[in-house]
């Protein structure tokens, strides 16, 4: 039997991933909201879908649809609005009785999860969240492989993301420290999510450098030490890729081997909501941890370049025209 989705946030740029999931599940998209129009995106996955710029009007259509009309009540309420909206529009989601499926990150603090279990068990619904790499075939087989190996050491891991944003990243909600959550909130949270999903707890943490632009620290994880480097900045990528003309660079080695998950990405969206519609998605409890980490990173110290540093940002750090 097929569902009833709402969604939030439909002229962002994730938004079409979730579109297509709704219509690969089989399922119907009853009503939209976002305070931009340009949202002819929609056309292209359904018909007659109510689209509103107000949330008050949003709000109003959905619960009349609850009160007045059953067959066409929200079971579903997709969250793909800015980061410091999620927590509320998850709340609203529970109001009117509906499943919530939020994009990363699920909530901007740790205390934010406490206040939704508290909701969940109150109105007995589910805020579920999109970590899609944990269902990547790839890192699925990784996973499966290193939880055969019986470690005699911690692995060597090096995660490196840089993906070039104009200034318009900056003065967006995007690059708003209060609306984002930052770089390592915005862009590093899913790789975050997966380094504790294969390698464990956070032991000890550092950051190491910190800009509006760049950020980069040390992870001490139960089966790992991570050096990591994010960031938006065209000057950070390696000269072998910027000379191909390409503006996003995407690494994660384990004892200087590659780990491959370039391919596949395509339908992750789709294999997180079936999985979701099968009682099987991830919870509060799955996303506390990276929610955990990330404001922790937020509120450290920036202790400078020592020997954990990730080798880019040590060669940025000394080279203050790339700093």
């Amino acid at each position: 039997m097929s569902k009833n989705f709402a969604l939030t946030g439909v002229s962002g740029y994730v938004a079409p991933r979730h579109l297509k999931a709704i219509k690969d599940t089989g399922n119907e998209l009853i009503a939209t909201l976002d305070p931009h129009d340009s949202a002819g995106v929609l056309d292209s996955y359904f018909d007659n879908v109510r689209f509103f710029t107000d949330f008050e009007r949003f709000d109003r259509h959905i619960e009349k649809l609850r009160r007045e009309n059953h067959d066409k009540s929200i079971h579903y309420l997709s969250i793909c609005s800015p980061n410091y909206l999620h927590d509320a529009h998850a709340r609203f989601a529970l109001r009117v009785g509906a499943d919530a499926i939020c994009e990363k990150p699920l909530v901007l603090n740790p205390w934010n999860i406490d206040a939704l279990a508290e909701l969940e068990q109150e109105y007995g619904k589910n805020i579920y969240t999109i970590l899609q790499l944990r269902v990547h075939p790839s890192l699925i087989a990784l996973k499966k492989k290193l939880l055969k190996e019986k470690p005699n050491r911690k692995k060597d891991i090096r995660l490196t993301y840089i993906t070039t944003r104009g200034g318009w990243y900056l003065v967006s909600w995007k690059g708003q420290l209060e609306q984002s959550g930052g770089l390592a909130t915005n862009i590093g949270i899913h790789f975050f999510d997966l380094l504790m999903w294969l390698f464990g707890k956070v032991q000890h943490s550092e950051v190491h450098y910190a800009t509006e632009r760049a950020i980069g620290g040390f992870l001490e994880l139960e089966n790992a030490r991570v050096r990591w480097f994010l960031s938006i900045d065209k000057a950070d990528l390696p000269t072998e890729i910027s000379d191909k003309g390409q503006r996003t660079f995407r690494s994660i080695t384990m004892d200087d081997e590659e780990i491959e998950f370039s391919g596949g990405f395509t339908d992750l969206h789709t294999i997180v909501y079936r999985e979701t519609l099968a009682g099987r998605g991830f919870g509060l409890a799955d996303a506390r941890p990276s929610i955990e980490l990330v404001h922790d990173l937020r509120q450290a110290p920036v202790i400078g370049v020592n020997d954990n540093t990730h080798p880019l940002l040590a060669k940025k750090a000394k080279n203050p025209k790339t700093a």
